[in-house]
């Protein structure tokens, strides 16, 4: 009889990449603010700023420059590439 091994799983198994489907609409307004609040509380960013023109203003670090950005879409796509540069296991 063949006993189960106790401990994880072996590592060459690695956790697939299931593709998202696309959106079905543009990200809104409300939630390019929901993101960036997501990223000052993680302090994934240092500064988010609603322009009146509809552009944000993204402060990476106190003394970095200044990101501008044309809209929601783009406060999400920079939350989408910082999460998944934070969730990207390290390289061994």
């Amino acid at each position: 009889m063949v006993r189960p091994r106790a401990g994880p799983p072996p590592r060459s198994r690695r956790h697939a990449v299931i593709p998202r489907p696309p959106r079905s609409s543009d990200p809104t307004a409300a939630e390019a603010s929901a993101w960036a609040d997501v990223l000052l509380r993680r302090r994934l960013v240092h500064a988010a700023v609603l322009a009146p023109t509809g552009q944000w203003l993204i402060q990476a670090r106190p003394d970095g420059p200044v990101r501008v950005l044309d809209g929601p879409a783009d406060v999400v796509a920079l939350a989408a590439t910082i999460q998944h540069h934070t969730r990207r296991p390290e390289i061994r």
